[in-house]
């Protein structure tokens, strides 16, 4: 897709979402650009390589006038190797410097042309291949990294810094636009950071979880980083260094974005909480909640009755929505009723391996007449069937299926993350109280949440009181029209006093 008009209202920057994936933020992206006709979109999606996508996956809306796809881990998009750059004698110490304020977290970020300068110490050359550079890494690896060999920690170096350069260009060469967005922080909200400051333009940033955490669980469990600890080093409780250097590169990330970005928004109040604990400014805060069709939901409740011995769980096949407890959790009440359904309704493309583990992990429990992998379904085929929402996840912000499903009567079992709480017992300014709306069990619990779930399934009185205070919660905190009509207000006041 090619522009040329620069007269870009919203520059929505956009981490592994929107256009190329489906759900969660993604369907959330499309609403906002879909409900805000009279704005002008342009979208600038980050990717890893280009392999790992496919082709666009939704009808992109009339005012979404352009759209670029980067993406930083792509070996082709790297530079040959080339003839190492003389550097001057102060480079080394400005290049210590850089990295002592940046894990510090207390200054901003150089100045985005200092990443551009090939002939000064933060330019891609200088940083891969200059004699200064070497040294420098060489000093911080005795200094600090005990632990891996060098060779892993010298290659993860690079790879750490490898997108800065080209989230760089990349800020060099966008459209001018009157606002940035980004819904995350990572590479999307250091992007946003670069380029409102190249053009001197705001920078609203909007976190759908905690960046930072989510990155961390992920990054707890990748098998592409290396831990050369033996078996005697190894201490279960420690994290290799290796991970934890990943972990406080986000970290920084985090909060060159937050230092940036003005608001800075949450779902909800105790993601607002853990912002400001990471280093947001307590007055830059807001809080916007999801909002979802609540007319077009509420035709998918069913007529007062006992619920369909279908349980549901509505996400992305993926180790951190904890597929694996959600199937346990099915064995134990196919145990107690052998009518029970368990549905999976989600992508199962993002996370292969972890796929087929689940699916062999229904095999081996014998569930294979019980448990269902759909795929991606349209909630008018799939809600009027299900009689309860299960949630297993171990991390969530405010997710987007719950309130779905809300609309629709539907209570919920959810773990103990994220906005669930909230949204199953209530927010803190809810006056008059709405009652439960399902229930709230720990993490990797399938006993808990197996209870949990018959307690509603087998009490026809529990499972009504549920119902009503999920659709009264829905419909009182969650439309989309009142949250469309926020983000309006808040775009047009920044754009109107920049």
């Amino acid at each position: 897709m090619t522009h040329t008009d620069p007269d870009i209202d919203v520059t929505l920057l956009l981490e592994g979402t929107y256009p190329y994936i489906k759900g969660g933020v993604s369907s959330w992206v499309h609403e906002l650009i879909s409900g805000l006709p009279h704005l002008r979109f342009a979208g600038i999606f980050l990717g890893s390589r280009r392999e790992d996508y496919g082709d666009i996956l939704y009808e992109l809306p009339t005012n979404f006038v352009h759209l670029e796809a980067h993406y930083l881990f792509n070996p082709a998009d790297q530079p040959p190797s080339i003839k190492p750059p003389r550097l001057p004698a102060q480079a080394g110490e400005r290049m210590a410097e850089l990295h002592t304020n940046l894990r510090a977290g207390h200054d901003d970020p150089l100045p985005l042309e200092a990443y551009l300068d090939e002939t000064g110490p933060f330019g891609e050359r200088a940083f891969l291949y200059s004699e200064t550079a070497w040294d420098y890494i060489t000093e911080q690896y005795e200094t600090v990294a005990a632990e891996p060999s060098f060779v892993d920690y010298f290659w993860n170096v690079r790879n750490l810094h490898t997108p800065l350069w080209i989230l760089a260009r990349t800020a060099a060469a966008l459209p001018r636009t009157r606002l940035f967005f980004s819904p995350s922080t990572g590479y999307a909200g250091f992007l946003a950071t670069l380029a409102a400051r190249e053009q001197s333009r705001p920078f609203v940033l909007m976190e759908h979880g905690i960046y930072t955490k989510e990155r961390r669980i992920d990054l707890m469990k990748a098998d592409w980083i290396r831990d050369s600890r033996n078996i005697l080093q190894r201490d279960q409780t420690e994290v290799s260094y290796l991970r934890e250097l990943w972990v406080r590169f986000f970290e920084v990330l985090g909060r060159q974005a937050y230092q940036g970005a003005d608001p800075i928004i949450s779902l909800f109040e105790a993601a607002r909480r853990q912002q400001i604990q990471d280093g947001t400014a307590d007055e830059r805060t807001r809080i916007i909640p999801n909002g979802i069709d609540i007319e077009r939901l509420a035709r998918l409740r069913r007529p007062p009755g006992p619920p369909p011995p279908v349980i549901c769980l509505l996400g992305r096949v993926v180790p951190i929505k904890d597929i694996k407890t959600y199937i346990r959790t099915a064995r134990i009440l196919c145990d107690q009723r052998p009518d029970i359904e368990a549905w999976i309704v989600g992508p199962e493309d993002e996370d292969p391996e972890y796929s087929a583990e689940c699916h062999e992990l229904v095999e081996i429990l014998d569930l294979g007449r019980h448990v269902r992998f759909l795929g991606f379904r349209y909630l008018e085929d799939i809600l009027p069937k299900v009689g309860l929402l299960v949630l297993s996840s171990i991390s969530e912000g405010l997710p987007l299926a719950a309130i779905e499903g809300f609309a629709a009567g539907l209570p919920m079992v959810a773990t103990e993350v994220g906005a669930c709480p909230e949204l199953i017992h209530g927010r803190p300014d809810e006056v008059p109280a709405l009652g439960a709306a399902g229930r709230i069990v720990g993490l990797a619990d399938p006993e808990a949440m197996a209870d949990a779930c018959l307690s509603l399934l087998n009490d026809p009185e529990a499972y009504a009181q549920a119902s009503r205070a999920a659709i009264a919660r829905a419909e009182r905190y969650y439309d989309k029209d009142r949250m469309i009509e926020t983000f309006d207000a808040l775009f047009r006041e920044h754009m109107e006093t920049d």
